[in-house]
């Protein structure tokens, strides 16, 4: 893992003028990038989940809860239409048939009574961003010019100081989540205000 300081700027040119202090400071180029986070809301990696469906899911029918009172009606109906052949010694096919038919009207009347039970609960997740859009510049540190690195990006004009832990790769925070919560350096935001 890699220690990151990054601030927020509200335009390009900002930003930009920014890393030209941070390369007058000593910082290499390798070691400063400049990316636009997207305003809050807009990072969502699927409508209603943040995980999208897993192949799994979309086939197996008791992947969802809509499905279950049809479920439980075909089982119970396949139990009754056996037990009920059952006892009048019936052949094998005909027991066989039993189940299926019971399975099927089980399957209608539990799904019948599932929709009837009332409206269906839909549970949507609700992520609160606490990330500001802007221009994010983002410098790799070490733990000697962390702070430098921090002032610099404050007495620029960058909001929202942060410091993170993260994976620096070919001069780029590679495993940045706008979602995630920065980890702001109170001590230099405190001054902003």
């Amino acid at each position: 893992m890699s220690l990151i300081v990054a601030g927020r700027f509200t335009t390009f040119p900002a930003a930009e003028s920014a890393a030209q202090q941070l390369f007058e400071r000593g910082f290499v180029g390798e070691d400063v990038t400049l990316f636009f986070v997207n305003p809050r809301g807009q990072h969502a990696l699927h409508p209603l989940d943040e995980t999208p469906p897993t192949t799994a899911s979309l086939l197996s029918p008791l992947s969802h809860p809509a499905h279950h009172g049809a479920t439980y009606g075909a089982v119970v109906g396949a139990i009754i239409g056996v037990a009920i052949f059952t006892g009048f010694a019936a052949s094998l096919p005909v027991v066989v048939i039993a189940a299926g038919v019971g399975a099927y009207i089980g399957a209608k009347v539990g799904a019948m009574i599932q929709a009837r039970s009332g409206p269906r609960v839909h549970h949507e997740r609700v992520h609160r961003e606490l990330r500001a859009s802007g221009v994010l510049v983002a410098v790799h540190v070490t733990p000697e010019n962390q702070l430098e690195a921090a002032q610099v990006l404050r007495a620029a004009g960058g909001a929202d100081i942060e410091r993170a832990s993260g994976h620096w790769q070919q001069g780029r925070w590679a495993d940045f989540d706008p979602r995630s919560t920065p980890d702001l350096l109170t001590e230099l935001n405190q001054q902003q205000a």
